[in-house]
């Protein structure tokens, strides 16, 4: 009896612990809530200071991992805030400006990006930042863009680049570089059987970080690039390898951009020496750098350089800017169908010694993560942009094995 007398007040203490609980939750709920009024305020007006009071045409575009509601959110506070400092959102064909704002993000912030555009002149960009918060974890399953990888070839030998020369939905034949000799591959029954092996002739000896390029050719085969030493194979069969000693740049964009550069490779190291060919505009030289990637612009190109000096550089013909972003050495640009620009591609270091590929958008020269991380077994030491600029080849060596792997990236869009 004595328990039964206590069991409504039990129930009662039950009941009021748990809708202070509910209660918690949902305050912690609505605590973490995002309060998008002051940003899309400032975005606005640094709009605004551009365009002025006036009919103008707003498109905003989620490139991050916010969910619709918050797009929504922001989406609708910005268009007040235009229309509250006279700047009126009309159709395109009313508008005096049309303004593009893309919704970014990367690991520490999200970052919007305003492209306006006002009759002929140039494109002006603004940009606002806000830190992320606890609330706002990097929605790595919710990226915009994802990025496969395509086994091509493995061997014990480091493999210093790989061409993919003939293709119909997946490689057909292969052209494997390594320091002694170009393998060529042809893919029968399922699987890689050697056609030809073409020996490296070189006199030097090779520097310790051997680096170099195979890339297929129109009128012949395939070019090599390698340290001090450039190769071509004939045209006729069988084929044959004419190595000569050179100091003749590198090409480091694809064929697929309009511009080509070249840049000079010491021949004594691993790296670029800074010259280049015709150059960037009016800059004919830069740092010294491992790596390089174009943007392509509307009205000029934008490349980022990976320095030897750890800082990722911005060239764009007039001046030359620089960022330390924690990048790896190995960075590559692409182009896909479903994304309105190109992209870059840049190795990462993960917690347990080996190597990821992440995806940005760069607008302006605020780089925003746009895929999560494609982690790898090991180290990545080669990443080159293929001759068609929509593929990269990169080229790992596995942390267990010791052995060189090298796949075919491609970018697709996850929504």
């Amino acid at each position: 009896m004595g328990h039964a007398r206590h069991r409504p007040a039990v129930r009662g203490r039950f009941v009021s612990l748990f809708l202070v609980l509910i209660l918690a939750l949902i305050s912690v709920s609505g605590a973490r809530a995002i309060d998008w009024s002051d940003p899309a305020r400032r975005m606005a007006q640094k709009i605004v200071a551009v365009t002025g009071p006036g009919a103008v045409a707003v498109a905003v575009e989620n490139r991050s991992s916010l969910p619709r509601k918050d797009f929504d959110a922001i989406s609708g506070t910005l268009r007040v805030a235009l229309e509250s400092l006279g700047a009126r959102p009309v159709a395109a064909e009313l508008a005096a400006a049309s303004v593009t704002v893309s919704l970014s993000e990367n690991p520490q912030f999200y970052v919007w990006v305003a492209e306006i555009h006002q009759g002929t002149e140039a494109p002006a960009v603004v940009i606002v930042s806000l830190p992320r918060g606890d609330e706002a974890r990097f929605g790595e399953e919710s990226m915009p863009v994802s990025l496969r990888r395509t086994p091509l070839w493995a061997q014990e030998d480091r493999i210093l680049d790989v061409a993919v020369l003939e293709e119909d939905s997946a490689p057909k034949q292969i052209a494997v570089l390594d320091a002694e000799k170009v393998a060529i591959y042809r893919q029968k029954n399922g699987k890689w059987q050697q056609e030809q092996s073409l020996a490296i002739a070189h006199v030097r000896p090779w520097p310790r970080d051997l680096r170099g390029r195979a890339i297929a050719a129109k009128d012949h085969l395939l070019d090599v690039y390698l340290p001090g030493l450039f190769c071509r194979t004939t045209t006729g069969l069988p084929l044959a390898l004419n190595c000569r000693e050179s100091d003749d740049p590198w090409p480091l964009a694809a064929t697929a951009i309009a511009q080509p550069l070249g840049a000079f490779y010491s021949a004594s190291r691993n790296f670029f020496t800074g010259a280049l060919t015709p150059g960037v505009g009016k800059l004919t030289t830069v740092g010294k750098f491992y790596s390089a990637a174009p943007l392509p612009r509307e009205k000029y190109m934008l490349w980022l350089f990976a320095g030897v000096d750890g800082q990722l550089h911005f060239a764009d013909g007039v001046t030359d800017q620089s960022e330390k972003l924690g990048w790896g050495s190995d960075i590559a640009s692409v182009k896909t169908g479903c994304w309105p620009g190109w992209l870059v591609l840049a190795t990462g270091a993960a917690d347990n010694g080996t190597d990821n590929l992440r995806a940005y958008e760069v607008a302006d020269r605020d780089p925003a993560a746009v895929s999560a991380a494609l982690d790898f077994a090991g180290e990545i030491t080669a990443l080159w942009t293929e001759v068609k600029g929509d593929t990269a080849i990169a080229v790992v060596r596995s942390q267990e094995t010791g052995d060189y792997e090298a796949f075919r990236l491609a970018v697709g869009c996850s929504r």
